[in-house]
C-alpha cells in the first residue's frame, strides 16, 4: 500500500514533495499472516495467594526463525545499540536498524559475521542474553505502538517464542534473568486500552468502579487512584493511611482491582515449569525486576512514579518487603545484589543532589544494616551502573553536564574508597555512553554515541582501550560525504529568576561568524530527559538547510541535580515556560540569531512546551513544530495509559486536586492567543500521548484562521522507529521550518 501522509483533521493530502512522502506499508501483525501465531485470549483464573487475577504468562512457540540471515535492505549508515553479551563475553546480541527498523542481531564482538535473529518487522526495544548462554530474551513493540511483548530465541535463531503479552492489548516488560539462566523476570500489565466494536481506534478501558470525572468535552473518563507516596522518602503508605488520606481530601477511594496494576513473574523459557509470581502492585506507575539473588531468596524491584522511584527488596517466599531505598530516575537498571547476597549495590540520589553508588549491607533476612557511599561526584550523576558476574568490579558511567565519564571500580571491601585505589578511567572515543556491561574475564561491552557518529557497540578485553565492533557504523559513514556533522558548543545562561540554564548550540556551516541566522529552539521530552551531544539526524537536516539549532535543558531536565529536576513542579511549570523565552533571547546574542526568524520545536513534553510557548509568547516565534505533544491536560489524563497517568500526576499535577493549575497550564485554554502557523506530527499508535492531543489543537487553530497542518505517521507510536517514517518526519519538518523562516 502506498504511503498515506493524510491530514487526519481535514482528510487532505500533504503538500510535501512526492519523494518525501514514502511511508512503508503497515507492518502490524494481521490474522493469518505468515509467521504470526494466532493467539486466543487467556482464560481467566481466580486470584492467587499474592492477590493477582492475571493469568500467568506461558511461553508460546512461534514459527522457526530458520537460522541466520541478512537484512532484506541495508542502510549505509546504521546504528547499533543495547548490547548484551553471552557468558564469556565473546558474542553479543544487540539492536540494529540496518534493515530500516530496529531488529535483533547477534555476532562476535570482534568479527563481522552477524546474523539477524528475528525477521519480524516489529521494533525491538531491549535485549538480555541468559547467563547460561542458551537463550536471548528481548522486547518488541507490535505494530510500532507503545504496548510491548517479551520474546526469546536461541542464539542460532531457532526456538523463537513469546514469553508474555501474546494476546492483543496486553503489555509486558523485560526484567533480569535468574543467575542460573533457568528463568527470566517479566512484568505484565493488564490490557489498559481496548478497540471499540467499530474498530475506529483507541478507547479508554472500562476499569470498573473507580473515581471518574468529565474531560473537556463532557465525556466520562477514569482517574486512577494511585498509592500516596511520602514526598521525602518515596515510601508507600499502608492501606489504612491510604484510606485516611483519601478521606481527608474528601475524595472517594477507588475499588482495588488486581488487574488495574502490574505483576512481575519468573518465566521458564523452555516452558517446562509454571510461571512464579514475584510481586503485584495495584495502580502502579512502574514495576521492574532489576535483580534476583543467587539463592533465589530475594528480588530487587524498581517501582514508583517519576521523581519518586524507589528500590525495594522482597523475599520471594512471603513475599515480604525487607528494604526500601529511594533511587534516581533515568536508567531502570538501578542495582544488583552481591554474589553472597549481603550487599546491595544501588545507583541512588537519596539525601543528595546527584546520584551516587551506594552499598547497602543486608542481613540474612534481607533487612538493611547500614548504608555507605562508595563512589560519588559533587557535580555529576551516576548515569549507568553495571557489575561483573563475580561482583568484584563495577562499571560506572557519570553524566558530566551531558558528556559521559566511564571508569572501573574495584568493589572488594579492602579496595573501597577512601582507603583503596581510585577508580580506573576508561578513555572514550565519543561523548556519550548509553549502556555498559562487565562480562567474561575482564571484558567490557559498551554502547556509545556522539555528535560525529551513529550509535555503535565498543568492547575492551584485558585492558581499558575500547575497540569498535566491526559491525557498527564507521564515523565517516554517519552522514553522506561532503557535509560532516556539526559539533555543538555548550552555551550557559541565567533564567529570569536567577536559575542557571545551559544547552547545546549547533551552528549551520557556511555562514560568517557575526551573521545573524534563523534558529530553531528544540526542546527535549520527559521533562526529565536531557539534551546530550549525540548525533541527531534532525539537527543535521536543519543545519543543512542553513538553520541553526539551540537545544537547551529547561528546568525539569535531568543531569543538573535533583533540585533542578524538581524546579518545574506545580506552579514551577510557568517558570519552565519562561525558560523557553529566556533561551530564545540568549540565542539572539550568543548565536547570533535573527530575532525575527525564530522557531520553536519539540517532541513529547517538548511538544507540549511548543504548544504552550506559541500561546504564551505569541510574538516571539514565527512558527512551531509540535511532535507528540500534550495540548490539554484534561484530555491527556483522560486518554493516556493508566501507568503513565499515575506517574504524570506527580510531575504535572493531580487532575482533580490541581484542576485549576492544569487548566492554566494547558495550551488549549489559551488558543485564542495563537498568531503563527503550526505543524503538528504524531504517531498513529501513540497511547502515551494519544493523537487527539495534536488533532484538537490543529483543529482549533484552523477554526481561528491560523494555518496549521497535521502529519500522522503510520505504524508508529510515541517514538518514530522506522527509517522511512523518520526520514519523512525530518524532511517534512525541515521543509516547513525552512519555508516559514526564510526571508
Amino acid at each position: 500500500m502506498a504511503a498515506d501522509a493524510r491530514d487526519h483533521v481535514t482528510d487532505e493530502r500533504s503538500t510535501a514533495p512526492s519523494d518525501t512522502v514514502s511511508v512503508p506499508p503497515s507492518l502490524a501483525a494481521q490474522p493469518g499472516a505468515p509467521g504470526v501465531a494466532q493467539v486466543a485470549p487467556p482464560e481467566p483464573r481466580p486470584a492467587d495467594a499474592h492477590g493477582s487475577a492475571h493469568a500467568a504468562p506461558k511461553p508460546l512457540p512461534l514459527p522457526e526463525a530458520s537460522g541466520p540471515r541478512d537484512a532484506v535492505t541495508r542502510l549505509h549508515a546504521h546504528g547499533c545499540w543495547y548490547p548484551s553479551a553471552n557468558p564469556d563475553g565473546t558474542q553479543a546480541a544487540f539492536i540494529c536498524d540496518r534493515g530500516g527498523v530496529p531488529q535483533l542481531w547477534a555476532g562476535p564482538v570482534d568479527g563481522d559475521e552477524v546474523r539477524l535473529l528475528d525477521t519480524c518487522p516489529d521494533p525491538v526495544k531491549e535485549v538480555a542474553w541468559s547467563p547460561d548462554g542458551r537463550w536471548i530474551a528481548y522486547t518488541t513493540a507490535p505494530g510500532g505502538g507503545e504496548h510491548t511483548r517479551v520474546l526469546c530465541v536461541r542464539p542460532d535463531g531457532t526456538g523463537r517464542r513469546v514469553l508474555a503479552a501474546a494476546d492483543p492489548g496486553s503489555t509486558a516488560y523485560l526484567g533480569r534473568w535468574a543467575h542460573d539462566g533457568s528463568a527470566v523476570a517479566v512484568t505484565v500489565a493488564a490490557p489498559a486500552a481496548r478497540t471499540p466494536p467499530d474498530g475506529t481506534g483507541w478507547a479508554p478501558a472500562d476499569t470498573g468502579p473507580s473515581m471518574d470525572r468529565a474531560d473537556r468535552d463532557g465525556r466520562r473518563a477514569t482517574l486512577l487512584g494511585g498509592t500516596p507516596y511520602d514526598t521525602r522518602y518515596g515510601t508507600a503508605q499502608g492501606a489504612e493511611q491510604t484510606v485516611a488520606a483519601a478521606d481527608a481530601m474528601a475524595l472517594p477511594v477507588p475499588a482495588v482491582r488486581p488487574d488495574d496494576g502490574l505483576s512481575a513473574y519468573l518465566i521458564d523459557p523452555d516452558g517446562l515449569a509454571s510461571a512464579v509470581l514475584l510481586a503485584t502492585e495495584t495502580h502502579a506507575a512502574t514495576l521492574r525486576v532489576c535483580d534476583i539473588s543467587r539463592d533465589g531468596g530475594f528480588v530487587l524491584l524498581r517501582r514508583g512514579p517519576r521523581g519518586r522511584r524507589e528500590a525495594v527488596v522482597r523475599r520471594t517466599a512471603d513475599p515480604a518487603t525487607t528494604c526500601t531505598v529511594p533511587v534516581a530516575d533515568g536508567d531502570p537498571w538501578i542495582g544488583r545484589f552481591s554474589p553472597d547476597g549481603r550487599t546491595l549495590w544501588l545507583r541512588s540520589n537519596v539525601d543528595r543532589e546527584y546520584a551516587a553508588l551506594l552499598a547497602v549491607a543486608l542481613g540474612t533476612d534481607g533487612r538493611p544494616h547500614g548504608m555507605s557511599v562508595v563512589a560519588e561526584r559533587h557535580d555529576s550523576d551516576l548515569d549507568l551502573l553495571a557489575l561483573s558476574h563475580d561482583g568484584r568490579t563495577a562499571v560506572l558511567s557519570w553524566n558530566a553536564r551531558g558528556a559521559s565519564r566511564l571508569e572501573l571500580l574495584d568493589t572488594s571491601p579492602t579496595h573501597r574508597a577512601p582507603h583503596g585505589p581510585p577508580p580506573t578511567p576508561v578513555p572514550l572515543p565519543h561523548e556519550v555512553v548509553t549502556r555498559v556491561e562487565a562480562v567474561g574475564p575482564r571484558r567490557l561491552l559498551s554502547a556509545l554515541s556522539g555528535s560525529q557518529r551513529r550509535p555503535g557497540v565498543w568492547w575492551a578485553s584485558q585492558g581499558v582501550s575500547l575497540l569498535r565492533s566491526p559491525w557498527s557504523s564507521r564515523d565517516e559513514d554517519a552522514v553522506p560525504p561532503g557535509r560532516p556533522p556539526v559539533r555543538p558548543v555548550l552555551l550557559r545562561l541565567t533564567a529570569q529568576d536567577g536559575l542557571p540554564l545551559s544547552g547545546w548550540y549547533y551552528r549551520a556551516p557556511g555562514r560568517a561568524p557575526d551573521e545573524p541566522a534563523p534558529c530553531v529552539i528544540h526542546l527535549h521530552g520527559g521533562p526529565e530527559e536531557q539534551e546530550r551531544p549525540v548525533f541527531n539526524p534532525l539537527y543535521h537536516e536543519l543545519t543543512g538547510r542553513g538553520l541553526d539549532v539551540f537545544a537547551p535543558d529547561v528546568r525539569g531536565s535531568s543531569g543538573h541535580g535533583r533540585s533542578f529536576v524538581d524546579a518545574d513542579l506545580g506552579t514551577g511549570r510557568f517558570a519552565a515556560l519562561d525558560d523557553v523565552a529566556d533561551c530564545a533571547a540568549h540565542s539572539v546574542s550568543a548565536g547570533p540569531v535573527d530575532p525575527t526568524r525564530l522557531a520553536v520545536m519539540g517532541r513529547s513534553y517538548g511538544g507540549y512546551l511548543t504548544f504552550a510557548s506559541l500561546v504564551r509568547h505569541p510574538d516571539l516565534f514565527r512558527t512551531g513544530v509540535a511532535v507528540c505533544g500534550m495540548s490539554d491536560f484534561a484530555t491527556f489524563f483522560a486518554s493516556t495509559e493508566p501507568w503513565l497517568a499515575e506517574s504524570a500526576a506527580h510531575k504535572y499535577g493531580h487532575p482533580e486536586r490541581d484542576r485549576e493549575l492544569l487548566r492554566a497550564l494547558s495550551p488549549m485554554n489559551r488558543i485564542d492567543a495563537l498568531r503563527v502557523p503550526l505543524l503538528a506530527v504524531h504517531g498513529e499508535h501513540d497511547t502515551n500521548v494519544p493523537p487527539g492531543e495534536s488533532e484538537q489543537f490543529v483543529r482549533a487553530a484552523r477554526e481561528r484562521g491560523i494555518p496549521a497542518e497535521l502529519l500522522t505517521l503510520r505504524d508508529e507510536g510515541h517514538d518514530f522507529l522506522r527509517a522511512d517514517n523518520r526520514r519523512l518526519f525530518r524532511r517534512t519538518a525541515a521543509d516547513w521550518l525552512e519555508r516559514h523562516l526564510s526571508g
